[in-house]
């Protein structure tokens, strides 16, 4: 397996986890001793706030980005990246959580998987996880319907790797702010599908929740609000269609006198009430079509939402 690259960046989100991050460091530091800089982004947190010199006393070199204010975990990581694609522009970037969940020691199977001439950036995707069986039944159920409204498969999640242009690329990619995942599916960069075991939480509980994670998949969604409308569009035109054809049998059996009594205005009026709805959600879908992504993209300005940057140089105290 290929030597780890002196000039790569481990960015990580931390919300209210100063232990488990702390712990990261550490395993970090076993893995990848001094050739490794880490670039953890404190999503406001107000509890338990990254602290600076455990990246010191593990021996890392690294920035920590303190927020103003919590974003959510999937601007902490586009606020990273536009970090680091602006000051280290030509370092080997990976994007991990600080739970431990993301386990530091699968990182080289990822950086082995992006050297292939042919792969921009490298996922991780998960053969055993360690959620509950209704999480699991929820995730699977969400991917197919994922696949139903965009067309596409998504099978990963933050943890992946990233040659530098790739970085670039996503950095200047409004959909990054949204979802993460979603945005590299779109990105058009060469993907490869690295198959990696998830860890267990170094420490606490997962902030995430129910509403949480369903509001998460949305916005993964949204990112192919074009997609998604034209289907419905298309979904909305071939019931309409259908409604219309049925009104018309039902004209036909009413004149040759094969309806029954009462039959037909009942089944008449509920197929145009289709007809008109179907119709109006098919018009309504090709008009925010056209203006769901008009206009130039929007300055993200990552730099708002920094307010202090604390830097370590890696030696131990």
């Amino acid at each position: 397996m290929n030597t780890i690259p002196s000039t790569l960046v481990v960015i990580t989100p931390v919300f209210e986890d100063g232990e488990a991050s702390s712990r990261l460091f550490q395993e970090l530091a076993k893995v990848f001793g001094d050739n490794v800089r880490v670039v953890a982004v404190d999503d406001g947190s107000v509890r338990q706030p990254v602290d600076v010199r455990k990246l010191s006393e593990s021996g890392l070199a690294g920035t920590v980005l303190r927020l103003r204010r919590n974003v959510g975990h999937q601007r902490a990581i586009a606020i990273g990246l536009s970090y680091v694609a602006e000051h280290m522009p030509a370092a080997r970037v990976v994007v991990m959580d600080s739970d431990g969940e993301d386990l530091p020691g699968s990182i080289p199977s990822l950086l082995h998987a992006l050297d292939a001439p042919d792969v921009d950036l490298a996922v991780a995707v998960r053969r055993t996880r360690v959620e509950t069986w209704r999480f699991k039944a929820f995730y699977e159920v969400y991917k197919r319907l994922f696949k139903i409204l965009t067309g596409r498969r998504i099978s990963f999640g933050n943890f992946m790797a990233l040659e530098p242009a790739a970085v670039r690329r996503l950095a200047a990619m409004q959909e990054l702010w949204t979802h993460v995942a979603s945005c590299v599916l779109c990105s058009r960069l060469r993907v490869i599908n690295c198959p990696l075991d998830r860890g267990s939480r170094y420490a606490g509980k997962s902030k995430m929740n129910f509403v949480g994670l369903a509001l998460h998949g949305f916005r993964g969604v949204m990112v192919f609000a074009e997609d998604v409308l034209v289907r419905v569009g298309i979904a909305s035109t071939l019931v309409g269609a259908l409604a219309f054809i049925g009104g018309l049998i039902a004209v036909c059996l009413k004149v040759s006198g094969h309806a029954t009594p009462g039959w037909f205005s009942v089944s008449l009026g509920i197929l145009l009430l289709v007809f008109l709805q179907t119709g109006s959600l098919a018009l309504m879908s090709l008009m925010l079509t056209g203006v769901s992504k008009l206009g130039a993209p929007a300055d993200t300005g990552y730099r708002h939402f920094i307010d202090v940057v604390e830097h370590s140089e890696g030696v131990p105290a």
